[in-house]
């Protein structure tokens, strides 16, 4: 069985969490990406990953759609540490997007906000970028560049 993702953060390419490079690790099949997205929210910075807060904002959050094999769901889940049936920071939870003009649905993973603590507020909908721009600054403030 497939299943689509929306992963808008260390789940997306070349990042700590590649899926991927996760999938290939385990001996799972790799996953399909099939573009990019956006899904409405806002992201919050929990240091080493961030965390999408479902309220509907726009222009939304971005993200890639993934074509995956439904045995990368656990492994998924086991990434973002959601157990089914727990409370925890991340809920795997379906979604209507629309990629390529056209509405799919698919699964992804915000959070649940009692779990949000001292997570900061990102004025950036790409995590990628915002991570990016983040360091890059840490790094000059620290006189490493």
């Amino acid at each position: 069985m497939r299943h689509l993702v929306f992963a808008y953060g260390t789940l997306r390419s070349g990042e700590v969490n590649d899926l991927a490079v996760h999938a290939e690790s385990r001996g799972l099949p790799a996953p399909t990406t099939l573009g990019l997205a956006r899904v409405p929210g806002r992201l919050v910075d929990f240091g080493g990953w961030p965390g999408l807060i479902d309220d509907g904002t726009l222009p939304g959050v971005l993200g890639e759609v993934f074509d995956v094999d439904a045995s990368l769901l656990p492994l998924m889940d086991e990434i973002e540490e959601h157990e089914p049936e727990v409370d925890g920071c991340f809920v795997r939870r379906r979604i209507t997007l629309q990629l390529d003009g056209k509405a799919i649905e698919a699964w992804y993973y915000p959070i649940d906000t009692r779990f949000r603590g001292d997570a900061v507020d990102i004025d950036h909908n790409d995590w990628i970028a915002y991570r990016q721009a983040r360091d890059q600054a840490s790094l000059a403030a620290s006189g490493l560049t």
